[in-house]
C-alpha cells in the first residue's frame, strides 16, 4: 500500500458556534490520485479543502501532509507540497503583469536566471497564455484570469494541486484546456484534487469523487459509482451529468448502456448500433 501524501483524521471545524463547517471528517489521498470533491455550497468542500495546505487548521482533529502536521508546521512549508488555485482570481492576484505573477511563487522558492524563466515559459504554455508575458492580469477577461491562477501555482511545481472551482467563467476553449491540463498533470505522477459544482467536468476528469453535505462525506468511492448513486446524490441536492440520467433511463427500459460523459455514450451507442446490425 503506498504512503498517503494527505491524511485526515477526524477532523472538526466551526468559524464560530454556530457554523460548524467540518463534522469529524476523514480522509487519505495517494500520490498520483485525481479526486473531485463535491457537493453543495456551505456543505464544507471548500473548508476542507483550505485545511490541506494550512490555510485552516482543525479546531479537533489533525491533518498530515507527507507527515507534516499542518497545525504546527509553517505554512510556507506545507505549500512546497500542496498548490492552492483559489476560486476568485482576485484572491490571488496582485502583480503589475502576467509574468511576475507567475513568477512570484518560483522565485520565492529560490529559482533565478534560466530556471526561473524556464519555469514561468512551462506554466503558461500549460493554461494556453503564451505571448501575454506584459499584459495586466486585470486587463484580461475573467477566464483568463483563471487560467493565470493556475499557471502560478503550476510555476511552483508542487506535488499536489487543490483547484478551487476551476471551470466557473470559463468558455468551451478554457474548460478543455483545464480539463486536459488536469489529466496531464495526473499523468505526470501529480495528485490533482477539485472543488466543482461542476458535474459534467467530474466525469470527464475525476477517477474519485468525494461528495460532501453537512459537513462530513456522505460517499467516497470511484466517480461512475458516486454519480450514478441517486439516493445519495439527492441527499446533497446534487444532480449527476445528464448523460448519466440518460444511461439510467434507457437501462430501466431494458437497454444497457452504462454511460456518464458524452464520449461514453458515443462509444455505447455505436456499439449497439454495431449489435443491432449484426442481428438483423
Amino acid at each position: 500500500m503506498p504512503v498517503p501524501i494527505i491524511k485526515v483524521e477526524d477532523v472538526w471545524f466551526a468559524y464560530n458556534e454556530k457554523v460548524v463547517a467540518l463534522k469529524g471528517v476523514n480522509m487519505t489521498v495517494y500520490p498520483g490520485e485525481l479526486i473531485a470533491l463535491i457537493g453543495q455550497n456551505g456543505g464544507g468542500k471548500t473548508t476542507l479543502a483550505k485545511h490541506l495546505n494550512g490555510l485552516l487548521k482543525p479546531k479537533k482533529g489533525r491533518v498530515l501532509v507527507k507527515g507534516m502536521d499542518t497545525r504546527t508546521t509553517p505554512t510556507h512549508e506545507i505549500v512546497k507540497v500542496v498548490g492552492y488555485v483559489f476560486q476568485n482570481p482576485s484572491h490571488q492576484l496582485f502583480a503589475s503583469t502576467v509574468y511576475e505573477e507567475v513568477a512570484y511563487g518560483p522565485r520565492n522558492l529560490g529559482y533565478e536566471g534560466e530556471e526561473l524563466e524556464r519555469r514561468v515559459k512551462w506554466a503558461l504554455s500549460m493554461v494556453g497564455l503564451e505571448g501575454l508575458e506584459n499584459e495586466n492580469p486585470y486587463d484580461l477577461d475573467y477566464g483568463k484570469m483563471k487560467l493565470l491562477t493556475v499557471a502560478s501555482v503550476i510555476s511552483m511545481d508542487p506535488e499536489v494541486f487543490v483547484l478551487d472551482e476551476p471551470t466557473t467563467g470559463q468558455d468551451h476553449r478554457g474548460r478543455k484546456i483545464l480539463a486536459d491540463l488536469c489529466l496531464k498533470l495526473n499523468e505526470e505522477g501529480k495528485t490533482v484534487i477539485v472543488i466543482t459544482h461542476d458535474m459534467r467536468f467530474v466525469a470527464e476528469v475525476a477517477k474519485r469523487t468525494i461528495l460532501i453535505a453537512d459537513g462530513r462525506i456522505l460517499m467516497d468511492g470511484p466517480t461512475r459509482d458516486v454519480l450514478t448513486a441517486i439516493d445519495v446524490l439527492r441527499k446533497a441536492a446534487i444532480k449527476p451529468p445528464q448523460i448519466a440520467l440518460l444511461s439510467m433511463a434507457l437501462r430501466e427500459r431494458g437497454v444497457d448502456v452504462n454511460a456518464i460523459t458524452i464520449n461514453e455514450a458515443l462509444e455505447e451507442f455505436r456499439r449497439l448500433f454495431s449489435a443491432s446490425k449484426g442481428t438483423s
